[in-house]
């Protein structure tokens, strides 16, 4: 049986604990039991608890970039692109820990740090890249308008973090999937758009 490095059982179990119990809430004493390791392990592999929540977030947003890039393989159209990313969202959803979907983890940890703290820049560049992707797209469709782009890319961003947020407060992911109908339903202002 292949043995798991320290440092994947740490990071494994700081985010099961993170999602569940929140940073603040979650100690160094609990991280390294679950992952049944000795606390100078933690220390071997991450300097601090800052450390290994900076790394938890990166690793949430490795894992989500993951699923997306398995949603854009099935689009083939920007607007399906667009809605890949809502797709992505709520195939997140479905990967939350044993107690059940909490919302956005990213979010969830950022509430919790100071301003300043590395891991809010890890959330807002999650955060940027799907209004980035979203003008991408939009772009692809409608390269002569940049100001409706720019527009449309704030508004859906808005509209998916927001349903992210009441989806956690649900603890499913139907919010997700009604931002994914209005972001359609918005685009029919883009005419050279086909609907997939």
């Amino acid at each position: 049986m292949e043995k798991i490095p320290a440092r994947e059982r740490l990071l494994k179990a700081a985010a099961e604990l993170f999602y569940a119990e929140g940073v603040g809430a979650t100690g160094i004493d609990t991280i390294t039991a679950r992952a049944g390791v000795a606390k100078m392990s933690l220390y071997n592999n991450f300097s601090s608890k800052a450390e290994l929540v900076d790394a938890y977030l990166k690793t949430r947003v490795s894992e989500w970039q993951a699923v997306l890039a398995g949603r854009l393989e099935g689009a083939k159209t920007p607007l399906e692109r667009v809605l890949a990313v809502f797709d992505s969202y709520v195939d997140y959803t479905n990967l939350a820990g044993e107690k059940g979907f909490r919302g956005c983890g990213l979010l969830n940890a950022a509430a919790e740090l100071p301003v300043g703290d590395p891991g809010r820049a890890t959330v807002a560049f999650q955060k940027d890249e799907v209004e980035r992707l979203f003008r991408l797209y939009l772009g692809e469709i409608r390269p002569d308008d940049d100001a409706l782009v720019e527009e449309t890319a704030q508004h859906l961003s808005f509209l998916l973090e927001g349903a992210m947020a009441r989806a956690g407060l649900d603890g499913h992911d139907t919010s997700l999937k009604t931002a994914r109908k209005i972001a359609l339903s918005m685009l029919e202002q883009f005419p050279d758009a086909a609907a997939p």
